[in-house]
């Protein structure tokens, strides 16, 4: 990688990282509907945090089961396979409960956090217009998706809960490896608002804020860092929905900009049309 593209990798990892802190400015002006959107969070976050809570108090027993193949094992590797091991779980967990999280808060509070995007929307200017979508045929596209998400964030977790098992680096690489693909796959499920509001397929939204992954990146990895903070997803949640409207325009409208590439072997049917033929 050249330097000068190292530097543009940077600053758009900034960039998306303002995305973020641009969608909380936005409660400044938009308290009222920012205050509402935390109330699916509050719902979902009450029984996440019991389930956390009862997942600290069996933690020990969790690891004993994990490790009873070492019940015979001298000491000290024992204790360090079952420290190993004990903190791979926690590092699998976390990741897979702040992506599962989100998309259960997306899927409980869809009327509300639509209502957040759709003010965004305006803001920005350009709206989608209103197209009416069949129930069951919105329900089968976003239960798709969500399953191919959640698919995707299991496999990252498993990932995670792999790499903490390499010896000394372990403790360090898996949370980083967590933070950055967790993040991006959380900053991907963020931006579905805008993205299905236009009709596009997941594919779509994927390749589109893959094409700027250092902006994706930035964005994702610090609304999953601030997930990671004692009630932080319960505040955050609004300000990431406003700010992944923000990034999702941001792409959607840049993508739009790019001028048109025309194959050799086709022709444009009409200059002012997209339409091409062979």
């Amino acid at each position: 990688m050249q330097p000068t593209s190292r530097i543009v990798h940077v600053f758009g990892f900034f960039r998306g990282i303002g995305y973020l802190f641009q969608g909380m400015r936005l409660w400044g002006t938009n308290a009222k509907i920012f205050w509402i959107g935390t109330i699916p969070a509050i719902m979902v976050g009450v029984v996440y945090g019991a389930g956390i809570v009862l997942l600290l108090i069996n933690a020990d027993s969790i690891v004993n089961a994990v490790t009873a193949f070492s019940v015979d094992w001298v000491e000290p590797w024992r204790t360090f396979t079952k420290v190993i091991i004990g903190i791979a779980l926690v590092i699998f967990a976390v990741v897979l409960l702040i992506n599962t999280y989100t998309a259960i808060v997306l899927a409980v509070g869809d009327l509300f956090y639509e209502r957040i995007w759709h003010r965004v929307e305006h803001l920005v200017g350009g709206a989608p217009a209103e197209t009416p979508e069949g129930f069951w045929r919105s329900l089968g596209r976003g239960a798709g998706n969500g399953l191919r998400l959640l698919i995707a964030t299991v496999l990252v977790a498993l990932g995670a809960f792999a790499i903490g098992f390499i010896p000394v680096i372990g403790a360090f690489a898996a949370p980083v490896f967590g933070a950055i693909f967790g993040g991006y796959f959380l900053a991907v499920e963020l931006c579905g608002y805008a993205f299905d509001a236009r009709r596009m397929s997941l594919s779509e939204r994927r390749r589109m804020l893959g094409d700027r992954r250092a902006t994706t990146l930035g964005f994702g990895v610090a609304t999953y860092v601030l997930f990671l903070i004692p009630l932080g997803a319960v505040l955050v949640m609004p300000a990431a929905v406003a700010g992944a409207t923000l990034l999702s325009r941001a792409v959607l409208d840049a993508d739009a900009a790019q001028p048109l590439v025309v194959h050799p072997n086709y022709r444009v049917v009409d200059p002012g049309s997209s339409d091409l033929r062979r």
